[in-house]
């Protein structure tokens, strides 16, 4: 079991699985591993597989997300470790929840942002919102990414291992400025205690204390930031197009799904400035 984990662990580092990437698989190929110990994993028939994945349903009550993920894990055992084709190995995918995203309004963001008075958790916050971030993008972001010239900022390989830029308002960067003067990051821009990348964990923990401080009674999380940039970009009127692009979108119609929960019509769109609201 030990060789198998230690081959599989490897070939996911080659791959350049992200680290987050890696320990999930890691984590649901052992617990497989475990389940199967008195079995050839190599000789398991897709039925065997199929009554793994129904007994976590039935007794962990794993949600849909988690299914997608064990079914990958034992996905790229069978078809990146093994070799074998993607025909050989079949299992059954749930639907997927069609969720529609959960929006702040732009008078909560403001009266959370307003909630921070540690310069750091601002930045942290405002960068979120008026980039359009995913919180392990934000972790990601190094001090050399701010192109105060450009007036962007630069995402290097964010989800699906893309590169984009996004929006650096005036007011940001002037946040960001006196943050760099105070806290003086060396590497990545915000740090942890002993000079690493800053926690996912903690990142919740800095949005929930400012929710709770501005009496959000909302289960307010940082991917509700970034859905909040979305939706108010959008009904300002802002081309959809673009605000994939913002995203770092694969398809449109992730993109689209904003336009189901817009509260105006496309013509009655107002001016935004995400700017003011630092």
């Amino acid at each position: 079991m030990d060789d198998v984990l230690k081959k599989y662990k490897e070939l996911l580092v080659l791959k350049r699985y992200s680290k987050n990437t890696q320990n999930i698989y890691c984590n649901y190929f052992k617990d497989f591993q475990i389940y199967f110990k008195k079995n050839k994993l190599e000789e398991l028939s897709t039925k065997q597989i199929n009554k793994y994945i129904l007994n976590l349903i039935q007794l962990k009550n794993i949600s849909i997300s988690q299914q997608n993920q064990r079914i990958n894990a034992i996905k790229f055992y069978y078809e990146k470790v093994l070799g074998k084709s993607k025909q050989y190995y079949k299992l059954y995918r749930p639907h997927k929840e069609h969720k529609l995203p959960k929006v702040l309004s732009k008078n909560e963001v403001k009266e959370i942002l307003n909630s921070c008075n540690n310069i750091k958790h601002h930045c942290i916050l405002i960068l979120i919102y008026s980039a359009g971030l995913r919180r392990s993008e934000l972790i990601n972001l190094k001090v050399s990414d701010i192109d105060s010239e450009r007036m962007v900022i630069n995402i290097n390989g964010a989800k699906g291992k893309k590169d984009r830029v996004s929006l650096l308002s005036e007011n940001t960067l002037s946040l960001l400025r006196k943050y760099y003067k105070e806290c003086k990051p060396k590497q990545y821009l915000f740090e942890g205690m002993k000079g690493d990348k800053y926690s996912a964990t903690s990142v919740a923990k800095v949005l929930k204390n400012a929710a709770n401080k501005a009496r959000i009674h909302k289960n307010v999380t940082p991917h509700m930031l970034r859905h909040s940039f979305a939706m108010h970009l959008l009904e300002q009127g802002t081309d959809l197009r673009y605000i994939q692009e913002l995203l770092g979108h694969n398809s449109s119609k992730t993109t689209e799904i904003y336009t189901r929960v817009s509260k105006k019509n496309i013509h009655n769109w107002h001016s935004l400035e995400l700017t003011d609201i630092n």
